[in-house]
């Protein structure tokens, strides 16, 4: 029989019986869809994680850091990094174009009869629009003079400058932020949520004065002026692993540690991404397995079939034989029907899978990314299941006696 022949009665045999073929391809549909489903979803959120991390800003090394408690009698934490180490690493590294100090704090807020509560506050200094990617709408930010002197002015983000002045210009007018008159400066322009901050509801003011005003005295006598980390935004130009190897000599000797015994870490946006790529690919990979054995299970369902095939066309298999059929020939019919059901399957598979994948990702908050390597993958593998489960039913009736098949009833 030429291969022709083959698929033609492959596909009859398939017509045949409607119900059970599509039963049988279930499996393999489930499992090819699966595969491309979950891949997308975990290639979605791959992207989104990269696009928020970069959304804060382009080449960033973010020093970090490490705390301890001083001994007793100290009275402080000792380690870590201070206010005055974001003007040495400015001044000190080539090739910098701003480094910012962020010291967050939350009050509630009051412009004329408009009240909100827990506003964020955020304390930094003038670099932020750079490092930040922010741009402003109107007014300017915040001046290197009004930090040095705890200058009482204050930037707005878009939306909470709509909350609070409505359609009115808020340049110029005050705001009381807890128990603190600020005058108003500036207000950026709309970014919205990145990395899940959200820039348009936040209040900026000098870091020095959410040092003096809105830092509990309690804490204030233990932080002093130490600071979380600092944000440092690098030309595009320079190599990122001598200005990281700079940085941690200058603060090195600044804090008079070594470096094998360094008091902050640094790190960079492709560290940070780096890390949750391998998350999310590890995630990728499992939810991979577990879509894998969808296909398993079509498998076995289509070597099930195949074997009820091959019992209830016995007869059929003796007479082939009868009229010159080889056992090639008979091994290869089955088989071309198993490897038929298996890719008819894959195909509608993958058309339910994209189709999924989209569907999701507008009807839920996670992106999805459909990858074109999963669908090939996909398709393949179901292509694969049907051979390798078709093999022992197609072999099994290959392997019948032609006296016995005809005796069948």
């Amino acid at each position: 029989m030429i291969p022709r022949e083959f698929l033609r009665t492959a596909w009859e045999s398939i017509r045949k019986n409607k119900l059970r073929s599509f039963l049988t391809m279930l499996g393999i549909i489930i499992g090819t869809a699966s595969v491309i489903v979950m891949v997308a979803i975990s290639a979605g959120t791959e992207a989104a994680i990269e696009e928020q991390i970069t959304g804060l800003g382009s080449n960033l090394v973010f020093v970090t850091a490490s705390f301890s408690r001083g001994g007793p009698g100290e009275g402080m934490s000792s380690g870590g990094l201070v206010y005055d180490d974001a003007a040495a690493l400015h001044e000190g590294i080539r090739g910098v174009e701003g480094v910012i100090v962020e010291q967050g704090a939350s009050a509630s807020l009051r412009a004329g009869s408009v009240s909100l509560d827990e506003v964020e506050i955020l304390g930094t200094t003038p670099a932020f629009p750079t490092v930040r990617d922010v741009n402003l709408q109107s007014g300017r930010f915040l001046l290197e003079a009004e930090v040095q002197r705890k200058a009482k002015v204050a930037v707005l983000g878009a939306g909470l400058a709509e909350e609070l002045f409505g359609e009115s210009d808020p340049i110029g007018q005050t705001v009381t932020a807890g128990t603190t008159k600020l005058t108003v400066v500036g207000v950026t322009a709309p970014k919205g949520s990145v990395g899940g901050t959200d820039f348009d509801s936040r209040l900026y003011t000098p870091i020095t004065v959410v040092f003096q005003k809105f830092t509990p005295a309690q804490f204030s006598r233990i932080v002093g002026d130490r600071v979380r980390a600092i944000t440092i935004a690098v030309a595009e130009d320079q190599d990122l692993n001598e200005t990281i190897l700079q940085i941690k000599l200058l603060l090195s000797k600044r804090h008079e540690v070594s470096l094998e015994a360094l008091d902050f870490t640094v790190t960079t946006q492709d560290d940070i991404i780096n890390t949750r790529e391998s998350t999310t690919a590890a995630f990728r990979s499992l939810l991979s397995w577990v879509a894998g054995v969808s296909l398993i299970v079509g498998g076995i369902g289509i070597m099930n079939i195949m074997l009820v095939s091959v019992t209830e066309r016995t007869r059929e298999i003796g007479i082939r034989q009868a009229v010159g059929a080889s056992p090639s020939d008979i091994r290869w019919q089955f088989l071309t029907e198993s490897l038929l059901l298996s890719l008819v399957g894959g195909a509608v598979g993958v058309v339910a899978g994209v189709g999924g994948a989209w569907l999701f990702g507008v009807f839920s908050e996670m992106p999805t990314v459909v990858v074109p390597e999963s669908i090939i993958l996909a398709f393949a593998s179901a292509a694969a299941v049907g051979g390798f489960f078709g093999f022992y039913p197609a072999n099994r009736a290959a392997r019948l006696d032609p006296i016995e098949a005809l005796r069948h009833e």
